[in-house]
């Protein structure tokens, strides 16, 4: 099993930047996942990343948002850039075997970090 906890979510206002982190007792063999939920808006994947450095992201963050993994640390990164109010959500990291869409693809999750950007 794996457990994971999110951090780095708070206020910031339209513009700014956040990173948030997503740590893991351990997760080295897994692909890791990032999605988010606004209130009453289904489930949204944001990125992920594999095993070996690949860290595609959705349109609607391609450029503001990146990826990136330290194993030995168990950690996963979503370094978040230009933010803008309609990226307000709750933010979950996910664990799984491969780099999909849809939460169903994944196995472990962590419990969110809030995210909220002012305009």
């Amino acid at each position: 099993q794996v457990q994971l906890v999110e951090s780095g979510g708070g206020l910031v206002q339209a513009g700014g930047s956040l990173i948030l982190s997503c740590v893991g007792r351990t997760f080295n063999t897994y692909v890791m996942g990032w999605f988010r939920q606004a209130p009453g808006k289904e489930r949204e994947f944001v990125g992920a990343i594999n095993r070996v450095g690949g860290a595609p992201t959705a349109d609607s963050v391609k450029g503001r948002f990146a990826i990136s993994r330290d194993n030995a640390k168990n950690t996963v990164y979503l370094k978040m850039n230009s933010l803008k109010p309609e990226d307000t959500a709750v933010y979950y990291c996910a664990a799984g075997n491969r780099i999909g869409t849809l939460p169903s693809e994944y196995d472990y999750w962590g419990q969110g970090t809030q995210v909220t950007v002012s305009s």
